[in-house]
């Protein structure tokens, strides 16, 4: 199927219930969910997100930063011993370090059309494998750790992204401390995020407003 074919159609996506299971299809635009491209646009965008998430902190210190070695450790001739002015020498115990790590910044960015790409892309393949699912919406009677992990277990979810629309946040709250399960906003979805975990969760407003973003974007 060609590109343009795929984003015309869409895709049924399992539509479901907290309540009662899977209710219905949710009706997703192919331009989102039914993305075909390269797989190396995913390669250069996880390595993108993995780069801007390094802290860059490697400090080594060359001979000028280490304290001591201000004398010479012995006069030049006649000890029988190599010549050497600082104890502080590389070639010293305890002395500097030669082309060692400094603290730098490893973030770079790819073209805004190729991130969006490989997002889109992401979120394709999770469809096709059958891991995408949408969720009417994600409500508690309280914002509990337990009434999450509860809900998400009843959906079958092992290992899940859940993306959450505007108003939805308080879930957020509820599922923050879930080890196996992370929870995002809409503006935060990201490929790294999708491709990491084994399922995405996303609720009806999420999966709009992801759909909106696109068609604004063209």
């Amino acid at each position: 199927m060609g590109e343009e074919q795929a984003q015309a159609r869409t895709v049924k996506l399992p539509l479901y219930s907290a309540e009662q299971g899977q209710i219905g299809e949710f009706e997703g635009s192919g331009k989102v969910f039914a993305h075909e491209g390269n797989a190396g646009t995913l390669h250069e965008a996880v390595l993108m997100q993995r780069a801007n998430r390094r802290s860059g902190t490697a400090a080594t210190k060359t001979r000028a930063m280490v304290s001591g070695g201000g004398i010479k450790p012995w006069r030049q001739k006649g000890t029988g011993r190599a010549r050497a002015g600082s104890t502080r020498s590389p070639l010293w115990r305890h002395g500097g370090t030669i082309f060692g790590p400094h603290p730098r910044d490893y973030s770079y960015k790819i073209p805004r059309k190729q991130r969006a790409k490989a997002l889109r892309l992401a979120l394709s393949e999770r469809a096709r494998e059958g891991k995408l699912l949408v969720i009417e919406r994600l409500e508690l009677e309280r914002p509990k750790t337990k009434l999450a992990r509860t809900l998400l277990d009843k959906l079958g979810l092992t290992h899940a992204l859940v993306v959450v629309g505007e108003g939805e946040e308080g879930f957020i709250l509820a599922a923050r401390n879930l080890a196996r399960h992370k929870v995002l906003r809409v503006a935060g979805v990201n490929v790294y995020d999708i491709l990491n975990y084994a399922e995405v969760l996303l609720t009806v407003k999420a999966a709009q407003a992801i759909q909106a973003r696109f068609e604004e974007a063209d």
